[in-house]
């Protein structure tokens, strides 16, 4: 491929990558996600989980703000797991579980996470974790050099590849396995992952 063709896609990519909201229709309610993930902890308290009502615990808790609480929620803390033990969830979804705890079901659901935090840059992502199944295509994953078995996947665009990624998809589980990752990481991980694929020139 030439130069000029290799960086018309980079910057497709690009504007795809730009594109990409956090919003799905599928996207589940405050109230969704609480009465079906957050109950199990938080309606007992169970290991010093704040209570669901229990405005004291949520108004401490609250104090630096939503999005620090949001992004406990997203990395975990204490006992509580990554994302609430539910991978799948997008931090949009944690984000409305937030609002809806905090606010004793009276706040209206957010359209944007009120965080999505970093922990390391997309190759970072890529060559410590992803490559081992997309370095050589393990169970059919697409394969870094392999721009062909990437361009199928963006019929749906960085976004729809980007929910493969927080759900799982086939042999991949949900956030590739690593529930602590937001969605920025891994939307940071499959551009790179698709550039460097749209890029690849064999020495």
């Amino acid at each position: 491929m030439r130069v000029h063709g290799r960086w018309m896609v980079v910057s497709t990519v690009a504007a795809l990558s730009l594109a990409v909201s956090s919003a799905w229709a599928a996207e589940k309610t405050g109230r969704e996600v609480v009465e079906q993930t957050c109950v199990a902890c938080h309606a007992s308290g169970k290991d010093g989980a704040p209570k669901i009502g229990d405005v004291p615990a949520w108004t401490q808790r609250s104090k630096l703000g939503l999005a620090k609480l949001t992004e406990s929620a997203i990395a975990g803390i204490g006992k509580m797991p990554a994302h609430g033990g539910q991978p799948n969830l997008s931090d949009l979804e944690m984000s409305r579980a937030i609002a809806f705890m905090v606010s004793f079901g009276k706040a209206v659901d957010p359209s944007k996470p009120y965080a999505t935090p970093t922990s390391s840059t997309g190759e970072q992502l890529v060559q410590g974790h992803c490559v081992a199944c997309h370095g050589d295509g393990k169970d059919g994953a697409p394969r870094l050099n392999d721009f062909s078995a990437w361009k199928p996947r963006l019929q749906k665009g960085m976004d729809g590849l980007l929910r493969s990624a927080i759900t799982g998809h086939k042999a991949m589980p949900a956030r590739s396995g690593m529930a602590n990752l937001s969605d920025t990481d891994l939307k940071n991980a499959v551009t790179y992952m698709v550039v460097q694929s749209a890029t690849y020139k064999a020495k």
